[in-house]
């Protein structure tokens, strides 16, 4: 009887227990049909119910189960998916341990009913895209790894995570949508981490000294954040510790602590761009295992100690920007794997490290702007493995060892602004991987040998104020990539080789101050680079008409034997008329300049005295508006012929065209013909700003426009002029008849065909490349956008608006009630916003906004994209669908240029990279839109008028 009850009793429970797997099962099965319901990507297309077995959903990729068929780990890490991951997972999977989605496109917000599963281990969705608030994670209470990295965050950080007693991995690195917070004293209490990354996600205040008790920690990174203070001596507790990363937090202060040294596991260093001051202390050069020491952008002291010479480990050692002294151990590196060494911007003297490259793996050996003396080693020569060199701003002399400009992999020579002599060797044609090559400012003689045609990836040519003679070599228009060549302040004596018209990328030319022979070819007509200066050499014979017609007539001054065909401006009185016998014999040529020269002398009295009888009829006719507009300071900066008269009475409301944060913009036609742009600026207001404020703000304005006016690039608008007084300052400008890229982009009246957009995206970034990396000191626009991008005739750009926005807000203008710093929302690098400070490396971002308006006809912001989404996540999360990049390219275009379209795309999503070290200089953009080109490298220049034209497209209102 008993027997017969246990039995039954045996079965009951069997029959429950299959009936809850089999209910369990089903659960399972049904949030699998909900994640491909969900979801988009490739790899659920092979999970399919036709699998064999009581659980097929087990023998799917990525998912593990139990011995009873519970689902107990997800790991779909990198599998380019996009959409909704379900929620209320727990209800489906109750047995979860392990939830890995990382490096996909999840929408929308973190999904918050995960924290029900109270056996979960690990969990990580870094780079997802995910969005809102964050829930309180104390009830995962088992939970060893936590990494929701690269995401977009907003609300308060979940400090319940500081109860997790379990966690051996916290990481948060790179969101910075949270409030700013602090870093509590009990997060001591997870005494398991071994890894806590919390970079650029908002951390304020002071580093918890009770960091020190985390024993555990190999790996604590508190960088991009904004912790102020000094750094405390507790963190020398860490004996475990392999990485301290706090660089970029601008305002630790103090010196390093001397307990750092205790830390004898340590690999990697990083405190840079801070305050930090004093020595660096002598025990951290003698940590045994340290690999990477990065100091730079401190105001640290002291010499680097001999010890250095001891290190086996040291690969990267970055001090740059600092104001260390003395000499640089004579044996650094030898017996160290060096790949780095930065000591530039520091005061360092005496010889440079000969045996830095002695490990053979040396990449970048910077020492910029120092004092270092003596001779370049020779056995520098040998270091093949070399990218960048650069030793420029130093006291270096003797000859550069010859194998150095051959070597196969190096990218930037830069050895300028020394006291260098000796010859440019042949050997150079071997530097097959050369871009950038900077000697000027040195003693260099000799010639310049055609061999270095054969460096074929030169883009940058900076050999300027040296003593080079004889030719230049015809062979250089076979450098089709070359950008900027300078050869100005030598003592060429040759004609100007035709062959350079081969350059058709050719951004910066200057042949100025050599003693160049012979006539100006024609076929530089085609080049017609952005600048370009042939000024104080010998040079005769007619500028070319195109020349002329440029407004590039001030760059052939000084050449006493030139001369123009026509005056279409008062500034080419300054040459003479050109004969039409010109081409004859050599004594016709000399009699009829001597006419030429009388001529104008008379047309030029008789242009003086009409002008003087017109402006004293003029101001006696109205003397008291008149005295009110010459009451301006006037700062001209180009030849042009106007009356100032003129703009002040064309200032009406007809004649205005825009109006904008800084101003309101004329067009206004002069009585000579040509058309220019007044920028009036909006009035101060002089009751909340002091006298003093006053003249420090005009003088900080006057200096900022002065650096406008003084550029000369054809992808810059023209300042002409500038007039100032106290109650209004007014810009002429030169006018863009075809307005600006929004509207041609946006306003639906034209449409612009890819090959103009191509046009106008590179002469963009041949803009901005020159105002980064070809003045001594570089510019930042602070403010790039489709608006500020004016087009000509040709559709061809300049970028406008810059330079003045930050003046313009302090002056309390109009634009400082709506933001404290330049820029326009939608083309704002993230780092910008939140700390104010400008790089080259926000043009980029902003840049690479406008390529994905030119990609895809979008604006930055739409209502499609989402709440607070903009162009750029909008893009990202399209171009991982199944169709890819193709669905974001503008509808409105055919399918020609589809290939080239896409290039342009993958420039732009490089370009918005959320860390600026990732972005490309608009150097190298310039170079990867080059090869983007749609019409391929060897577009016929003759046919440029017609391309134009039949790119551009008017479309019915």
């Amino acid at each position: 009887m008993a027997f017969q009850f246990s039995f039954i009793l045996a079965l009951s429970l069997l029959s429950l227990f299959n009936s809850f797997q089999a209910a369990t099962t089903a659960n399972q099965s049904q949030f699998f049909t909900l994640m491909r319901n969900s979801l988009e990507g490739n790899l659920l297309s092979y999970w399919n119910n036709t699998s064999t077995g009581f659980t097929p959903f087990c023998s799917y990729t990525g998912i593990d189960c139990n011995k009873n068929g519970d689902v107990v780990s997800i790991d779909l890490s990198a599998q380019s998916l996009s959409g909704h991951f379900p929620d209320n997972v727990f209800s489906y999977l109750p047995r979860l341990r392990i939830l890995r989605l990382g490096h996909n496109n999840l929408h929308g917000n973190f999904p918050s009913s995960i924290t029900n599963c109270s056996l979960l281990e690990q969990l990580n969705m870094s780079s997802t895209y995910l969005t809102g608030k964050l829930p309180d994670f104390s009830s995962l209470t088992s939970l060893r790894l936590l990494d929701l990295s690269y995401n977009h965050f907003t609300g308060d950080f979940p400090l319940s995570v500081t109860n997790l007693t379990n966690l051996e991995v916290l990481n948060f690195n790179e969101n910075e949508g949270f409030n700013k917070w602090e870093l509590t004293e009990n997060i001591s209490g997870l005494k398991k981490l071994n890894t806590m990354v919390l970079t650029t996600c908002m951390v304020r205040g002071f580093i918890p000294r009770s960091l020190g008790n985390m024993t555990s920690l190999s790996d604590l990174e508190l960088s991009g954040n904004f912790l102020v203070g000094r750094i405390p001596v507790e963190l020398g507790l860490l004996k475990n510790l392999k990485q301290l990363e706090l660089y970029y937090n601008q305002q630790l202060e103090g010196e390093i602590p001397e307990e750092l040294g205790n830390l004898t596991e340590l690999i990697d260093l990083d405190m840079s761009v801070n305050k930090l001051s004093g020595k660096i202390p002598e025990s951290i050069w003698r940590l045994p295992k340290l690999q990477v020491l990065q100091l730079y952008n401190n105001t640290l002291i002291g010499e680097i100690p001999d010890a250095i010479e001891s290190s086996t480990t040291l690969t990267t050692l970055s001090l740059y920007d600092n104001f260390l002294t003395g000499e640089v151990p004579k044996g650094l590196g030898r017996s160290s794997p060096l790949v780095v060494l930065e000591l530039s911007e520091n005061r360092l003297s005496g010889e440079l490290p000969a045996e830095a490259c002695n490990g053979g793996k040396l990449l970048y050996f910077l020492v910029l702007g120092n004092s270092f003396s003596g001779r370049l080693p020779e056995n520098y020569a040998t270091c093949e493995s070399l990218i960048r060199f650069r030793v420029s701003y130093n006291r270096l002399e003797g000859t550069i060892p010859e194998g150095l400009l051959a070597l196969p992999h190096v990218s930037i020579l830069d050895m300028g602004y020394n006291r260098l002599n000796g010859s440019i060797p042949k050997s150079i044609g071997n530097a097959k991987n050369l871009s950038e090559l900077f000697i000027q400012s040195n003693g260099i003689s000799g010639v310049l040998p055609p061999e270095i045609s054969q460096a074929v990836n030169l883009v940058k040519i900076d050999l300027s104020n040296n003593l080079l003679s004889g030719l230049i070599p015809s062979e250089i228009g076979n450098l089709r990539k070359l950008n900027s060549l300078m050869l100005q302040g030598n003592k060429f004596n040759s004609s100007i080789p035709d062959s350079l018209s081969s350059l058709k990328y050719l951004n910066v030319l200057d042949l100025s101050n050599n003693h160049l022979m012979g006539s100006i070819p024609e076929s530089l007509c085609e080049l017609l680079p952005n600048s370009m200066n042939f000024s104080d050499n010998l040079l005769s014979g007619p500028i070319p008409l195109p020349f002329i017609k440029g407004g590039l007539v001030e760059s052939f001054s000084g050449n006493p034997g030139l001369c123009v065909s026509v005056y279409l401006s008062s500034s080419h009185m300054n040459f003479p008329m050109c004969s039409r016998s010109f081409n004859r014999k050599k004594i016709n040529v000399i009699w009829v300049i001597t006419i030429s020269v009388a001529i104008m002398s008379v047309g030029i009295l008789l242009y003086i005295k009409r002008r003087v009888c017109k402006e004293n009829s003029l101001m006696e006719s109205n003397e008291t508006s008149s005295s009110s507009f010459f009451s301006y300071d006037v700062k001209s900066f180009h030849r042009i012929s106007f009356d100032q008269r003129e703009i002040a009475e064309a200032m009406i409301d007809k004649n205005i065209v825009g109006q904008g944060g800084s101003g309101t913009v004329y067009k206004i036609q002069l009585s000579n013909g040509e058309v220019v742009a007044v920028k009036k600026l909006w009035s101060r207001s002089t009751k909340d700003v002091s006298s003093e404020d006053r003249l420090d703000l005009d003088k900080e304005l006057k200096t900022e426009v002065e650096t406008l006016g003084s550029i000369r690039h054809k992808n810059i608008v023209k300042l002409y002029s500038y007039f100032s007084r106290l109650d209004c300052s007014l810009l002429v400008y030169e006018y863009m008849p075809n307005g600006n890229l929004w509207d041609a982009l946006h306003n639906g009246k034209i449409l612009l065909h890819w090959p103009t957009r191509h046009q106008i995206a590179l002469g963009v970034a041949q803009g901005l490349a020159y105002l980064h990396h070809d003045l001594k000191l570089p510019i930042i626009h602070r403010d790039i956008k489709s608006t500020n991008l004016l087009l000509d005739i040709n559709y061809k750009p300049k970028v406008a608006d810059f330079g003045i926005a930050k003046v313009l807000q302090a002056r309390g203008g109009k634009d400082s009630t709506t933001t404290v710093i330049a820029g326009t929302y939608g083309y704002m690098a993230p780092e910008y916003a939140y700390t104010s400070k400008a790089t080259t490396k926000c043009d980029v971002y902003s840049f690479g906004v406008v390529l994905m308006e030119l990609v895809t006809g979008r604006k930055p912001v739409e209502a499609e994209f989402g709440e607070d989404k903009n162009i750029i996540y909008w893009v990202s999360t399209k171009v991982e669908t199944k169709e890819g990049p193709i669905e974001v390219l503008d509808k409105q275009l055919s399918g020609a240029f589809k290939d080239e379209m896409i290039k342009v795309l993958k420039i732009a999503i490089r370009c918005t990279y959320k860390s600026p070290s990732h972005r490309p200089t608009m150097s190298e953009v310039v170079q990867l839109l080059i090869e983007a080109d749609p019409y391929g490298c060897d577009i016929c220049k003759s046919s440029n008028k017609t391309r134009e034209s039949a790119d551009v497209t008017k479309t019915q209102s």
